[in-house]
Parts: C-alpha cells; sequence; structure tokens
C-alpha cells in the first residue's frame, strides 16, 4: 500500500477517531464496538483512523488473572474493521493497552506486522513508544499540506515521589519542537496546520472548561498527571497545532478553545469498559480542509446517528 496520506481531489482530508475500545477477548461487547466502528468507517469512508489508546484492556481482575489472556490476538481484533477496508491508521498507545503480559515494544512490534498502518516506533532515544508525525499531502502535488502528531502520554508514573498517571515528557517536548521546525523549513518558512494525538489529557483540559465556552459533555474529572508537562506550551510557541485529540475520560466528549488550540476530547467507542447510562458509545469525525488553518469536528453515534451540534457549556470561572 502506498504509505502516503493525502488531500482529496475536493481538497478535503478526513480522520475519525476511535478510543478506548478496550478490547479483551472477542466477547458480545467486544463486539458490539465492532459494530460500531464498522457503521462509522461505512458512513463516513475516512481517509485515515487514529486509535488515541486503550485500544486493548489488559489489566487484571482482583484475583490476578488478566482480563485478556493474548493481548496480540486482542489487538489484531480491535482494529481488523479498518484492516479490512484498507483504511490507513494509526495509533498511540494508553495506559491499559500494556500492563500485562505485553510491553510496548512488543506490542508496536505487532502493530507494525498489519498491512494498512503507518504508526511508527519513533526515536529510541525518547520516552514512549509510538512518537512520529505523519504529513498530509497536497491533493495535486507532493508537498505536505498537514501534520498529524502522535505521542505516547505513558501510562502511569514512573517517579517515585509521583502518583498517578505519566506524563509527556521533556525529551518528547524536544522532539515535537525539532520536528515543527524541520517541517516548517521543508514548507519554506511556511507554518503547517497541525492536529496532536495523544490519551492522556493535558491539564488545559481543565482550564479550558473552567475558563472557556466549551461545548459537550462532562461527567467524571479530568483524569490528568499530577504534573503540568509543558506540552501545550510548546505548541503554543510553535504555532502549528490548531487541535488536540485525546481519550481516556470515557464520559467526557467535549470541546474548547484556548489561546487559539482547539482541545477535544474523543467519544469511548469501546462497550467493554465503564461507560454511563444514557451516553452513547461513538467515535469522532475530524475534517480538514486543504489551505486552511480550521477544521469541522462532529460524533458519530453507535445507533447512526450524528451530532454536529453539541451543547454548550459556560465556563464556571471568571
Amino acid at each position: 500500500m502506498s504509505k502516503e496520506l493525502r488531500f482529496s481531489k475536493e481538497g478535503t482530508f478526513t480522520i475519525v477517531q476511535f478510543t478506548d475500545i478496550h478490547w479483551k477477548d472477542g466477547s458480545e461487547l467486544d463486539l458490539q464496538s465492532r459494530a460500531l466502528m464498522e457503521l462509522t468507517l461505512d458512513t463516513e469512508q475516512p481517509d485515515f483512523v487514529m486509535f488515541t489508546g486503550d485500544v486493548i484492556y489488559t489489566g487484571e481482575h482482583s484475583d490476578g488473572a488478566a482480563f485478556c489472556d493474548d493481548p496480540i490476538r486482542a489487538f489484531g481484533e480491535a482494529v481488523a474493521a479498518v484492516e479490512e477496508r484498507s483504511i490507513p491508521w494509526g495509533v498511540v498507545f494508553g495506559n491499559h493497552d500494556t500492563e500485562v503480559d505485553i510491553t510496548r515494544n512488543e506490542l508496536m512490534n505487532e502493530v507494525l506486522k498489519h498491512s494498512y498502518t503507518l504508526a511508527q516506533p519513533g526515536p529510541k532515544h525518547i520516552k514512549g513508544v509510538g512518537n512520529y508525525v505523519l504529513p498530509v499531502l497536497g491533493s495535486s502535488n507532493e508537498q505536505a499540506a498537514a501534520l498529524l502528531y502522535c505521542l505516547d502520554s505513558g501510562d502511569y508514573s514512573g517517579n517515585p515521589l509521583v502518583s498517578g498517571y505519566d506524563w509527556i515528557q521533556p525529551d518528547q517536548i524536544q522532539w515535537y519542537i525539532e520536528q515543527s521546525r524541520y517541517w516548517k523549513d521543508q514548507a519554506e518558512g511556511k507554518t503547517l496546520p497541525a492536529l496532536a494525538f495523544f490519551h492522556i489529557p493535558l491539564h488545559e483540559y481543565q482550564t479550558v472548561w473552567d475558563r472557556e465556552v466549551c461545548y459537550g459533555n462532562k461527567y467524571e474529572n479530568v483524569c490528568t498527571s499530577q504534573i503540568q508537562s509543558g506540552f501545550f506550551s510548546a505548541m503554543l510557541g510553535q504555532g502549528d497545532v490548531m487541535a488536540t485529540f485525546c481519550g481516556h475520560d470515557h464520559i467526557n466528549d467535549y470541546w474548547g478553545e484556548l489561546y487559539g488550540i482547539r482541545l477535544h476530547y474523543g467519544r469511548a467507542t469501546g462497550f467493554s469498559t465503564y461507560g454511563k447510562e444514557g451516553f452513547s458509545r461513538g467515535a469522532r469525525v475530524i475534517r480538514l480542509t486543504e489551505g486552511k488553518r480550521d477544521l469541522e469536528s462532529w460524533l458519530r453515534l453507535d445507533d447512526g446517528s450524528v451530532v454536529m451540534m453539541q451543547p454548550e457549556h459556560q465556563p464556571e470561572l471568571g
């Protein structure tokens, strides 16, 4: 297959974001997740699919037994709907993908065996597995017209002084800055519009909810790390990333704009994990238009319906 992503002849590029599928063993709940993915793919006909973590669930029961006894098979089953439709896809890992029985390097080695993946292990000298950037070429030329940054936000803190979730590390942020500068040079000084994908939300997801008008729902806390990584300020400084997309918090699906950067949650896709009654599983759809520093985004739900306009939330802080 071609390893190139490209704007269509109509000048659009459509991405479907699946997040928190939590595939375990091909049970009935997993098959419901697959049905949702198939419906979304067949309806939206995306140019690219991005899995933003917790594709599989490798945690343990209270008795120590793993929920997922074959992570490699589970991952293959989770992405099969995309592979079978020959759609290019990428992935960033979440905190549950590699908890038990498989490492991030081992899982990435399996990812790379799939025919339509564009995921990459990324530089070995920086934190994480799966830090990479994908250019989207122009509709009628070989020049990059947009960028998709993919970052491994880790799983759990490796610092004994800090509890809770991991965060994007300084060497990853430096890598992003270097990539941003490289692609600006390639574009002869032009700042290309870019998106960033990761699993664990940044602290700024809480800030935007508190301070700005947001659109969508917040039914749980923003489960971020104890440490404010500095990645948001790096994106602000480079000026290329116009929107970010994460998962992790299954019953949050809002977005808001903070200092010119739109912060989006996906819509949790998986049925084999916690949710909220009346809050349908779904997927987020993202559409870029060539030559514009802007995007459209909407939700596709498991019953086939579309949510174009999410409910407005007024800021809680003045």
